[in-house]
C-alpha cells in the first residue's frame, strides 16, 4: 500500500501543468493576484514575421468607442452622476489606413499576411493618473512604436499584461500602477473589461465598417454587424 501511493504522489509531481489558451486568462482575481511587473519587464506587443504591421497605426478612441466594442451600454453603469464607465481607462483602436493596410496586406501575399488588427486597452489606477499620460502619449502612433513609447516609455510604473484573441482583432489589456502601490484602485473596472472581451464573439472582418454610408471613423456604431 505505502508503494502505491508513493507510486501516486511521484505520478501527480511529474505532471506537467497544462498550456493556458489567451483566452483562458481567468478574470476571477483579486487586484493583489494580478501579475504586476516593471514597465521593462512587462511583455510587449507581438508581431510574428510581419514586420510590415509596425507602420500601421493606431488611434485613441473616444469614450462611447471603446464602449460599443466591447458591447457595454453605457446604463449598465450606476452612477449618480451620469458619467460614463471606465473613467481611468485609455484605449487604442486601428485606423481606418490599418484596416485598408491589413485587407491589402492579405490579398497581396494570396492570403499569407494577416488580417489580425490589435486594440490596446490601458486601465490606469486612478483618473490623474490617466488624464497626465494622455497628455504626453500621441493621439495616433505606429504600432512598432507601442512597446517603445507606450509602454518602456513610462517611468516608474508597474503593468498587468492582459491578451485575448478574438477572430481578427487581438485584445490587448494592461492595467497600470504607480510603483511601490498596493493592491490596484480600479480592480473593479479591470475585471468588468476583461469579462467584456472574454464574452466577446470573435470579429471575423472589420473591414465591412468602411463599407457604411458617411462612415468617415470606426465607431462601432453597429457592433452586431462585426461581430458573428
Amino acid at each position: 500500500m505505502e508503494k502505491e501511493k508513493k507510486n501516486k504522489l511521484n505520478k501527480n509531481k511529474n505532471k506537467k501543468p497544462k498550456h493556458q489558451h489567451p483566452n483562458d486568462q481567468t478574470t476571477r482575481q483579486t487586484s493583489s493576484d494580478f501579475s504586476f511587473k516593471p514597465t521593462s519587464d512587462v511583455k510587449g506587443l507581438r508581431f510574428g514575421g510581419q514586420f510590415i504591421v509596425k507602420s500601421f497605426t493606431i488611434r485613441r478612441a473616444r469614450p462611447l468607442e471603446l464602449l460599443q466594442l466591447l458591447s457595454f451600454p453605457p446604463s449598465n453603469n450606476n452612477n449618480k452622476h451620469n458619467k460614463l464607465p471606465f473613467p481611468s481607462t485609455t484605449a487604442f483602436l486601428p485606423t481606418n489606413f490599418t484596416i485598408l493596410a491589413h485587407h491589402a496586406w492579405h490579398t497581396l501575399t494570396l492570403g499569407l499576411g494577416t488580417k489580425k488588427s490589435k486594440v490596446l486597452v490601458f486601465v490606469f489606477e486612478n483618473e490623474a493618473m490617466k488624464a497626465a499620460i494622455d497628455r504626453v502619449w500621441p493621439p495616433e502612433i505606429p504600432l512598432g512604436e507601442v512597446n517603445k513609447k507606450l509602454i518602456r516609455g513610462l517611468a516608474n510604473c508597474e503593468m498587468a499584461r492582459f491578451k485575448f484573441r478574438k477572430g481578427c482583432i487581438t485584445f490587448y489589456v494592461y492595467a497600470v500602477r504607480q510603483v511601490g502601490s498596493i493592491g490596484f484602485s480600479c480592480a473593479d473596472d479591470l475585471k468588468t473589461i476583461l469579462q467584456s472581451v472574454v464574452a466577446l464573439q470573435d470579429f471575423l472582418d472589420h473591414t465591412a465598417m468602411l463599407a457604411v454610408p458617411n462612415q468617415r471613423t470606426i465607431s462601432y456604431a453597429h457592433p452586431v454587424a462585426m461581430a458573428h
